[in-house]
């Protein structure tokens, strides 16, 4: 009998590149891998974080105390350079309207609209956890460094993909295949790091 994992994400397409990764990295460990769609009735749980790591914690957590499941939860977003870091935490709800892609895109190309080619360093961040029922907990987190673009290219992945050229790379998020992304991107290292913990932690 598998053990069952609870992804603690709502967004079906972050689901999808998660459950990719992790099935990728954990080989043949049999887990089912299920997500807040398969509890109707499951609350939306405020990010009151002022970090990836806490805000994390805070949705591991509350999958683990609700569903009596081993829960993994990330956050993640962009950090730009010319912005101080921002919009960070706030990534998902830069423009105000939480999950309105295109709108925090346009908003973030607005804000360093003058800002010289040389200046327009960003890193995406993502901080992955895990709480067991028992109450242990592991952190993990990923970058992945780069610079923005100046208009969208590409139409794979999702948020601020389509701007985001990762070092070493001639290509945006968006262009890379799944797979390409997965190797480089913030949430690949950091659930592959967390997928080690995993293993570990869930009987098979």
């Amino acid at each position: 009998m598998s053990a069952r994992l609870l992804l603690a994400t709502a967004n079906k397409k972050k689901l999808v590149e998660l459950q990719r990764i992790l099935d990728a990295a954990l080989g043949m460990h049999q887990i089912e891998l299920v997500g807040l769609g398969d509890f109707p009735d499951y609350p939306d749980v405020p990010e009151t974080g002022l970090t990836f790591g806490e805000n994390a914690l805070i949705k591991a957590r509350e999958g683990a105390k609700r569903t009596g499941l081993p829960t993994v939860a990330d956050d993640s977003g962009l950090a730009v350079t010319a912005l101080n870091g921002m919009p960070g935490v706030f990534s998902a709800r830069w423009s105000g309207a939480h999950g309105d892609d295109a709108a925090n895109l346009d908003l973030v190309l607005a804000q360093i609209g003058d800002v010289g080619d040389e200046h327009r360093g960003a890193a995406f961040v993502c901080a992955a956890a895990l709480v067991l029922p028992n109450g242990r907990e592991h952190l993990v987190e990923g970058r992945q460094t780069g610079r923005l673009l100046r208009s969208r290219r590409g139409d794979g992945g999702f948020g601020y993909d389509p701007i985001f050229v990762g070092d070493g790379q001639e290509r945006t998020n968006a262009e890379l295949s799944p797979a390409e992304k997965d190797a480089i991107s913030h949430r690949g290292k950091a659930f592959r790091e967390l997928a080690k913990v995993i293993a570990k932690e869930l009987p098979r």
